[in-house]
C-alpha cells in the first residue's frame, strides 16, 4: 500500500495486483486512517470487479458517520452497479472534486 498524505487527504494506492490483499492491509490498519478524509487509487487496476469495489462499503459508511470522507477511483466500471452509498469516481480530480463537495455539505449541516 503506498500512502501520500496531503494536508486535505490521505491518498492509498495499490501495491499490488489484488484488491483483496489491499482490502486486507487496509481493514488491519484502518484506525491510522478513520479521521482523515480518504482517497484510494485503483485507476491502474484492470478489469476491476463490483464485488471488490463493495468490500469498502462498510468502511465508507463508517467514514460518513465520522463526519470523513471516502472516494475510490476506479475506471471501466459502471457507477450505476454500485450502491449510492460509495463515491466512486474515474480520476483524482473528480475524487478531490467530492471532496470539496463533501465539505460544503458538512458546513451547511447535511
Amino acid at each position: 500500500m503506498f500512502i501520500s498524505k496531503t494536508e486535505n487527504y490521505t491518498l492509498l494506492k495499490l501495491d499490488n495486483n489484488s484488491i483483496q490483499n489491499f482490502y486486507i492491509k487496509f481493514k488491519n490498519r484502518y484506525s491510522e486512517f478513520e479521521k482523515e478524509h480518504l482517497i484510494i487509487d485503483f485507476s491502474e487496476k484492470i478489469n476491476i470487479q463490483i464485488e471488490e469495489i463493495i468490500l469498502f462499503l462498510e468502511i465508507s459508511n463508517q467514514h460518513l458517520k465520522n463526519g470523513t470522507s471516502f472516494v475510490l477511483i476506479c475506471k471501466d466500471v459502471n457507477i450505476d452497479d454500485l450502491p449510492e452509498e460509495l463515491n466512486v469516481v474515474p480520476t483524482l480530480t473528480e475524487a478531490i472534486d467530492i471532496l470539496e463537495m463533501n465539505a460544503i455539505e458538512r458546513d451547511l449541516g447535511f
